[in-house]
């Protein structure tokens, strides 16, 4: 996070400037100068070579478009600029930087000194590849990784556990299985089974996993005249140290016309889902999960598709919010400001969504243009949402909302029973798969959520999830329209 914000904020820089094309290909050499101690890699080229491929996803580019080692970053921005006129968007919402994916193991099993060189070798029996042999050295265990598929059977045989796994951070972290390594080593993300959770962006330790971003497209269109609207999620409230007015002021600073928020949207989804919550339990259905997470969505749709019929109808708050701003500003660009990558995808389906930034994106622009968010001029909304709907951002925010909405006495909120589940993890993947099977669940309401603790933690904040949390519960208690 901190290699993207940085590198970000200096490409940012360039573009207000004016200088980006001009300046772009001694960025990676300024970024890593010669007299740097600790360029951790290899050597300060391989730095550099990172710093260069990792501005491509920056640009709104992967690494397919490059067909040529030698073509300058200031090629790649005039392409940038080129797609952008044409509007061509890139299929994938995410990529992996080849460059500085190099240095997880290739296989996951290793012997340790552990190993007795025992007559049993049972290591050696039981695998199904013969990947195992004696070292003639030392006389010890040893793994063909040329062989070797990771299926774990040494692993679990070996009775003085000499044999350890070594997990590969992204893919541990994946709780679909959607991202492995290609024939070259190289993890790749497989968008088929990809919910765009965030987690494997996020822990990886090299950094080596972007997503596509839109930032150049959003700031050539406000440069351009264009009208920009930036509708901004509920989260917003945890993700900056200045007042949420201020926050707004410095939207505005870049250039944005207008700054509506996605908690207008929510209130919508409120209503809705109240109605058709209570709908569902009159007609008898079981139990009923919230709609308004795209990555649990993409999990539904992809890998527990039983569940489909117990997922609501009701449309996101950024679905409702786009429909308010185009009626409002017919002729716009709407940007959805947000801490998540599955938003990527659901604005790919929405017509009226024509951008999307993270709130680490605008935590970069912010400091590319050298705005001090708590000197910002403070910037009134013309609505003001309910602070419930300012709640969708943290977890329980939702379930919250639409029990507070509906006015249900004890006893019906006693039957509804409302469960949260924060976290899509493979343990609660598998608990709502079972839900899905069985068609019962212990609740008769289920609020879903991708992030732990809800969107205020999610994968593109501009913040570490302590201080969002603070922040966020500080700023809604200063909230007090409510339903």
């Amino acid at each position: 996070m901190i290699v993207r914000h940085r590198l970000l904020a200096e490409l940012v820089k360039l573009w207000k400037d004016g200088l980006l094309e001009e300046k772009i290909d001694r960025l990676p050499i300024e970024l890593s100068p010669k007299q740097s101690k600790h360029p951790g890699r290899c050597c300060i080229h391989k730095e550099r070579a990172v710093w260069r491929y990792k501005s491509l996803p920056l640009l709104g580019l992967d690494m397919s478009n490059e067909t040529d080692e030698l073509t300058p970053l200031s090629e790649y921005v005039r392409m940038a600029l080129q797609r952008h006129d044409t509007k061509e968007v890139k299929e994938n919402i995410m990529c992996v930087i080849d460059e500085a994916c190099s240095s997880c193991v290739h296989t996951n099993y290793e012997v340790t000194s552990l190993c007795r060189g025992c007559v049993a070798r049972s290591c050696i029996h039981n695998c199904p590849k013969n990947a195992v042999h004696i070292d003639t050295e030392t006389s010890k265990a040893k793994i063909d990784h040329d062989k070797c598929i990771s299926c774990g059977i040494c692993h679990n045989s070996c009775p003085y556990h000499a044999i350890v796994y070594i997990p590969v951070p992204c893919e541990e972290a994946c709780p679909v299985k959607a991202i492995s390594k290609d024939d070259n080593g190289i993890e790749h993300i497989d968008e088929t089974k990809c919910i765009y959770c965030g987690k494997c962006m996020n822990s990886c330790p090299f950094g080596a996993i972007f997503e596509i971003s839109q930032a150049f497209d959003v700031l050539n269109d406000i440069r351009q005249g264009e009208k920009v609207i930036a509708i901004v999620a509920p989260s917003i409230l945890g993700q900056f140290d200045a007042p949420t007015d201020r926050v707004y002021g410095a939207l505005k600073e870049i250039g944005f016309h207008d700054v509506v928020e996605v908690a207008q949207g929510a209130m919508e989804t409120v209503e809705r889902e109240g109605a058709e919550l209570l709908e569902k339990i009159e007609e008898g259905q079981s139990f009923m999960t919230t709609s308004c997470c795209p990555s649990y969505i993409e999990l539904v749709n992809k890998h527990i598709p039983a569940m489909q019929p117990f997922v609501s109808t009701t449309r996101s708050p950024m679905y409702y919010t786009a429909r308010i701003v185009r009626e409002k500003y017919p002729d716009s660009k709407i940007v959805f400001v947000g801490p998540c990558v599955a938003k990527r995808k659901e604005a790919r389906r929405d017509e009226n969504v024509d951008y999307v930034m993270t709130f680490e994106e605008i935590a970069s622009v912010f400091d590319g243009y050298e705005i001090q968010i708590p000197m910002s001029e403070p910037h009134t909304l013309d609505f003001i949402s309910v602070k419930e709907a300012h709640g969708f951002g943290a977890s329980g925010g939702v379930a919250g909302a639409v029990k507070s909405y509906l006015k249900l006495d004890e006893e019906k909120l006693k039957e509804i029973n409302a469960l949260e589940v924060s976290n899509l993890d493979k343990k609660n993947i598998a608990l709502l798969s079972s839900y899905a099977k069985t068609g019962k669940a212990p609740g008769r309401f289920i609020e879903v959520m991708a992030c732990e603790g809800g969107c205020i933690t999610g994968p593109s904040s501009a913040t570490i999830a302590k201080d969002g949390k603070r922040r966020f519960d500080k700023e809604l208690g200063k909230q007090e329209k409510t339903y």
